[in-house]
């Protein structure tokens, strides 16, 4: 029996059993109703369900696409090439078909596709952030950028890192990318067909930032620290240890992980501490080819770390606990097991790091899955996992082309000219009209209210002679402030007036001269009398003096 049959025969009022030989006939086109009204009424569901990860370090471009079904990622296809042709020179129409190539030798035709920026195209500048307002932060990043940077900061795609070192200051770590070279490889790769979402650094997909603060509330915590061995292990593995916090005031952890990708040519460096990235380098010249497989100067790659936490405050070098190694299986346990020797005395728990954890990202990983930046930005996209960085330049709209075709020569004068006149002529008539608009709209709320005003100042013109017109507190201050000289030599600290008929009187003065000149002068005021000068302190040019006298009854005359 069919599903309308089913709900016919649950229905047995007379009405509904009217209806049902019609309900019956239009069987058919119930999916389609339920398809077009389901938007409205069911979950939407993320489109982006498969995606491209690319990586470039050097000349060599590697990929993986990745599937996301039930909650588990699936590879689909992985390829590692070295390109012939430099995509920040060559012509990108040939770059982009020298990359189908390579895709469509590898069977890959998802268009979609993530990018990791090679970390050497990278300009760096780290920002002390005093005590300022949170409205004011991005104003002051914006004019340290201009500083910091040994180029033009308009030919910059420009992200920040915030983090807070151990003793609380707050530092930024400004990123910028130059724009050409972005623009180049967004050319590269949509002659390529593909249609790249974002661009982002590879090392920060390996080792993420993080929780928003980099804090972790804790207990007792040992006072001790030592080294533990190296270990290989997996991304998703928890790198904090009670041998790996940090004590401080508040009870918080803030713990710094060291991490090292193993490239082609050269090994990035990320420090991470403090909820953000404190640090971000390349290092170059510390690979060697030898016959088919490359060689590591491990002692120069330990001599670049140590040099890296030599150039940090020595509160946010102490945080750093751990080191992880990222890279193929052999490379990365040579370099751990090096690094481990060498920082066995700083007390750094070096690991390496070469396979996924099974719940990586709260997602299933395909089990002995290989560390790599493709993969990395790919799984944590399709895992809805946030990307701490975006260098994707902006869309162009159309108006803005528009603008930029035709913004040079007679051309744009004549049409500047033009539309300014316009604007300029139906700017005021607008004006002129929105404020006749306004007054008219504004005398017809206050008509009311004019005529009780009008009516409230004929009784006041009326009974106005029965009424005194003296303010006694403000005549007083009146005379008392004739008294005093122009230039400032006395001048009054406080004022003190007591029933209308005493005052009190303090200050300062700049000589006793002046002071006596005032004091005589209050003498000889109309209504003024009992005038006593009190004992002064101190010495020109601050003499303190206090001084009293009575007011005496002045009627209306005294104002």
């Amino acid at each position: 029996m069919s599903r309308c049959a089913k709900a016919a025969t649950c229905c047995r009022t007379p009405k509904v059993t009217f209806y049902l030989p019609l309900i019956a006939a239009n069987c058919r086109y119930l999916p389609l109703f339920f398809m077009l009204k389901a938007p409205k009424f069911l979950p939407t569901r993320s489109r982006l369900t498969s995606l491209v990860g690319l990586s470039l370090d050097g000349s060599k471009l590697e990929g993986v696409v990745l599937r996301r079904t039930n909650g588990s990622l699936a590879s689909l296809g992985h390829f590692s090439v070295s390109l012939s042709l430099d995509p920040l020179t060559a012509d990108p129409a040939l770059v982009g078909r020298e990359i189908r190539n390579h895709l469509d030798a590898a069977e890959i035709r998802e268009r979609s596709c993530i990018f990791g920026l090679p970390l050497k195209w990278a300009l760096t500048a780290h920002v002390e952030i005093p005590e300022l307002p949170a409205s004011d932060v991005s104003s002051f990043l914006a004019l340290e950028a201009e500083h910091g940077f040994p180029c033009d900061v308009q030919t910059l795609q420009v992200a920040t890192s915030l983090f807070r070192i151990p003793s609380g200051k707050q530092h930024a770590l400004l990123i910028g990318f130059p724009k050409n070279h972005l623009t180049r490889i967004e050319q590269c790769l949509r002659a390529a067909k593909l249609n790249p979402i974002s661009f982002t650094i590879g090392i920060s997909a390996l080792q993420p930032i993080g929780d928003a603060d980099g804090l972790v509330r804790v207990g007792l915590l040992p006072e001790s620290r030592t080294a533990t061995s190296a270990r290989t292990s997996a991304v998703g593995d928890d790198v904090r240890s009670p041998s790996s916090d940090i004590r401080s005031a508040d009870g918080l952890v803030r713990a710094g992980v060291l991490a090292l990708a193993i490239g082609e040519n050269s090994v990035a460096l990320q420090a991470t501490s403090g909820g953000g990235i404190a640090s971000l380098r390349v290092l170059e010249g510390v690979l060697e080819n030898e016959g088919s497989r490359p060689a590591l100067r491990s002692d120069a790659i330990a001599r670049e770390v140590r040099i890296t936490l030599g150039q940090m405050p020595a509160d946010l070098r102490d945080s750093f606990r751990s080191v992880r190694v990222f890279g193929s299986n052999g490379l990365a346990r040579e370099l751990a097991d090096h690094l481990e020797l060498r920082f066995e005395s700083a007390g750094l728990n070096v690991e390496a790091v070469t396979n996924y954890s099974p719940n990586e990202l709260g997602v299933l990983v395909p089990a002995q899955t290989q560390v790599s930046v493709p993969f990395s930005l790919a799984a944590r996209r399709l895992a809805g996992r946030p990307i701490p960085f975006e260098f994707l330049p902006p869309k162009v709209s159309t108006w803005q082309q528009l603008s930029t075709r035709y913004s040079s020569g007679k051309f744009r004068g004549a049409i500047t000219a033009g539309a300014a006149v316009v604007a300029i002529v139906g700017g005021l008539f607008l004006y002129q009209q929105i404020r006749l608009w306004r007054v008219e709209s504004q005398a017809k709320v206050i008509r009311d209210k004019v005529a009780q005003v009008e009516q409230v100042q004929d009784k006041i013109r009326q009974y106005r002679p029965w009424f005194d017109e003296t303010v006694r507190g403000l005549t007083i201050l009146r005379t008392l402030t004739q008294a005093f000289p122009e230039d400032g030599a006395v001048t009054a600290k406080t004022v003190e007036i007591r029933d209308l008929n005493t005052v009190v009187c303090t200050g300062t003065a700049r000589d006793s001269r002046s002071l006596l000149q005032t004091v005589e002068k209050l003498r000889g005021m109309p209504n003024i009398h009992d005038v006593n000068l009190g004992p002064s302190r101190g010495q020109a040019p601050a003499i303190q003096f206090s001084f009293n006298f009575a007011v005496s009854e002045g009627g209306s005359s005294a104002n």
